[in-house]
């Protein structure tokens, strides 16, 4: 039998007017302490967003969530975030914020495998 590794996970939402507190889900980001594990899948859907909020800035909205992907990957090319550790990045990503891009709450889960757990996820709640 697999052991079962717990791990953490939240929806990555992009919310064109905060204030209206109305989200399309545009990724899954997944974080495990015990298999150093942090990765995202993220992807926009443009048709969606512009029917959804047509005066978004779509390449802006673009470059955010790039920017969520490359700090999951950590390294210099992500910052002075990117350099911390993956608890940390991972709790600077999910932390609660006012902005375009931002991630739902956190929750708990166990798997046997982290990146086919991710796929799941991804297809369930952005798909």
């Amino acid at each position: 039998m697999q052991e079962k590794h717990l791990f953490e996970y939240a929806v990555i939402r992009v919310m064109p007017r905060v204030e209206r507190e109305e989200f399309l889900n545009a990724g899954v980001i997944l974080y495990s302490k015990q298999q150093r594990f942090l990765q995202a899948i993220i992807t926009l859907n443009e048709e969606r967003l512009r029917a959804f909020s047509p005066e978004t800035d779509i390449e802006e909205v673009k470059s955010y969530l790039q920017a969520f992907e490359c700090i999951c990957k950590g390294g210099k090319e992500a910052g002075p975030i990117g350099q911390l550790d993956l608890a940390s990045r991972f709790r600077w990503l999910t932390a609660t914020r006012s902005t375009v891009v931002q991630a739902g709450k956190v929750h708990p889960g166990f798997c046997s495998d982290l990146p086919q757990a991710l796929a799941r996820l991804y297809e369930q709640l952005v798909l």
